[in-house]
């Protein structure tokens, strides 16, 4: 079963969606520029690949053991813009997953959620996303959105629930706890998180 409903003639081709896209990234990483954001790590070089061993790299290359939880959110805002945005093209709901994603890398590198996650998670020396972070985290979200809009859906949450416990067993967190600590901290699961 796949999630798909007759679209409309879209109202932007698919050049101009790319180039919406494009300057909303783009925008995301000018105004992550003025919040005082590093471009890229403060360790002056740019990984591919940060292993679970290297916390302080965490959310400052280009791909993390939180790649799979933006992979995630690229899963579920398309759900949502499926329902919500039935007569858009997929194109044009893209352009909506990228405003919530960029919206959330402003957001989650906001002072009072810096302090948040340093308070209520594991996170103590968590310092914010480096742009470069920040710029792949909606990548990683337009990957997942992309593959989630032709996959079938027993396979997109098949590769989601693999995700979570991949992450899980790697770093002791993931999408699931991420939210939970924020919203609700459970002392328990920071002190196991905590190992």
């Amino acid at each position: 079963m796949k999630l798909r409903t007759v679209e409309q003639e879209p109202r932007l081709s698919r050049s101009k969606c790319l180039i919406i896209g494009i300057v909303m990234i783009a925008a995301t990483a000018v105004i992550l520029l003025a919040m005082g954001r590093v471009p890229i790590c403060e360790c002056g070089y740019v990984l591919l690949w940060t292993p679970a061993s290297d916390v302080a790299g965490s959310s400052q290359h280009i791909a993390d053991w939180y790649t799979p939880s933006h992979i995630i959110h690229g899963f579920l805002f398309y759900l949502f813009m499926w329902l919500v945005f039935r007569r858009a093209s997929v194109c044009e709901r893209a352009l909506g997953a990228i405003f919530i994603e960029a919206a959330w890398e402003i957001v989650e590198n906001s002072p009072w959620v810096i302090d948040r996650y340093r308070e209520a998670t594991i996170a103590a020396t968590y310092t914010g996303d480096s742009v470069l972070n920040s710029v792949f985290d909606i990548v990683w979200m337009l990957v997942g959105f992309a593959f989630a809009s032709r996959a079938p859906v027993w396979l997109t949450v098949l590769i989601a629930i693999v995700f979570e416990a991949l992450a899980l067993w790697a770093v002791r967190d993931n999408l699931t706890l991420n939210v939970l600590m924020l919203v609700y901290p459970v002392e328990a699961i920071k002190t196991w998180q905590g190992g």
